[in-house]
């Protein structure tokens, strides 16, 4: 990709009529993957369009997000990487199953300083928000306009993907995940940790699945974590009616006190989860051959956050179409449809292999039965001492390119 410009020529730019015109990309959703990908079409020259409509009005965002080293690599060379404590390095990962099973991942033993990153997300979007206002080739726009090519950022709920008629094929887990942020009465050790565990639906007496994740916050020797709870929907209505002690006390259990007492620092927000995939990712926009879209980021896939690969893989759709556009003949027009297909294929696949990988490891740890119990403990703890297995998974997760044999 072409180098940054100085700091120099970093200024803000008047409104531009022209390019708000005849704009060459037109992105439609201006979240982090929405301006990512506008950030790294401006680098190439393109005059884009983001879209960013005004957002209801809601409560401090409490999201944190786990993002790799390829996810790393593509905001720093846009400037946009927050600065500690907005980030902070996981040095290791635990993950804990229903019955005695255990994994470790270290980041010593595959030779680096951090496996990946907990970013606050409110940092994270404020740092593009503000790079994306000095780009002069960017222009914000609050109405979607022509261009040969729109992509389409909009999130799950993509307005724009319906009106194209994209079906969005949805699984939804019996799931909700409650997110939040606590005080700690240890320091989280720039550990991540994961519990499989089970709970009780109110007024049931049959437990349900959980998944269980406390991410560390805050930076290095911190005692702040960011919570990700997936638990059965009454369940999830159940918790978010506690008040904030009874909350912490039942995560408490739940986690078995492993960071000590806790507190609430934040409201809770709920979500449910779902794994979902358009049925196609680019096609022509209606009544003009010479306009194509493309869809990217949720808009796209979704997958259940256990791997805590969402994000990672909406930036990878987003560096994946500045390379096919890169890489275009000068003589293709952005709307393409073999242009666009390149992106399609190149992104089906990997984002099929983690939902596959997400998808299963839910639907496992969520059989009862003590036969699947014992199976899946026996797998993690021979899956923590595969070696040359392990290490490669590990890898893939980290965002690090894996060596091939020559």
């Amino acid at each position: 990709m072409a180098n940054f410009r100085g700091k120099e020529q970093f200024q803000p730019s008047p409104y531009n009529a022209r390019m708000a015109n005849h704009p060459e990309i037109c992105i439609r959703g201006a979240g982090i993957v929405g301006r990512s990908l506008a950030l790294l079409l401006a680098r190439e020259r393109l005059r884009v369009a983001l879209v960013e409509t005004p957002s209801p009005a809601r409560g401090p965002d409490v999201r944190a997000y786990s993002l790799n080293g390829a996810s790393q690599r593509i905001l720093q060379e846009l400037r946009c990487w927050p600065d500690s404590p907005s980030v902070t390095p996981v040095h290791q990962m635990q993950v804990f199953g229903d019955h005695g099973g255990e994994l470790t991942f270290g980041a010593h033993a595959m030779g680096a300083a951090e496996l990946n990153w907990i970013v606050d997300v409110p940092a994270l979007e404020a740092r593009l928000a503000a790079a994306v206002q000095f780009q002069p080739q960017i222009q914000v726009v609050q109405a979607p306009v022509s261009a040969p090519l729109t992509v389409i950022c909009e999130g799950r709920a993509s307005q724009t993907r319906a009106e194209l008629g994209v079906a969005f094929d949805i699984a939804a887990y019996e799931q909700d995940a409650i997110a939040t942020r606590l005080h700690c009465e240890r320091p989280h050790g720039g550990v991540a940790r994961q519990w499989f565990t089970w709970g009780l639906v109110p007024g049931q007496t049959q437990a349900h699945a959980e998944i269980l994740a406390l991410l560390p916050l805050g930076g290095e020797g911190a005692h702040e974590v960011a919570l990700v709870w997936s638990v059965h929907p009454l369940r999830a209505q159940f918790l978010m009616g506690q008040s904030p002690e009874d909350f912490a006390n039942t995560l408490g259990q739940a986690c078995g006190l492993a960071m000590g007492g806790m507190t609430l620092t934040a409201e809770r927000a709920v979500w449910p989860l779902q794994l979902a995939r358009a049925s196609r990712w680019i096609g022509e926009m209606p009544g003009s051959a010479k306009q194509a879209f493309a869809l990217a980021g949720d808009a796209a896939h979704t997958l259940h956050p256990l791997a805590g690969q969402g994000l990672n893989v909406g930036l990878a759709d987003a560096a994946e179409l500045v390379r096919v556009v890169q890489a275009k003949e000068f003589w293709r027009p952005l709307h393409d449809p073999k242009l666009l297909r390149r992106y399609e294929r190149a992104r089906q696949a990997d984002v099929q292999a983690m939902g596959w990988l997400t998808d299963g490891l839910q639907r496992l740890f969520a059989q009862p039965s003590p036969v699947w119990q014992n199976l899946r403990n026996w797998g993690m703890r021979g899956f923590d001492h595969s070696g040359p297995l392990k290490n490669w998974m590990t890898r893939r997760a980290m965002g690090t390119p894996v060596r091939r044999s020559p």
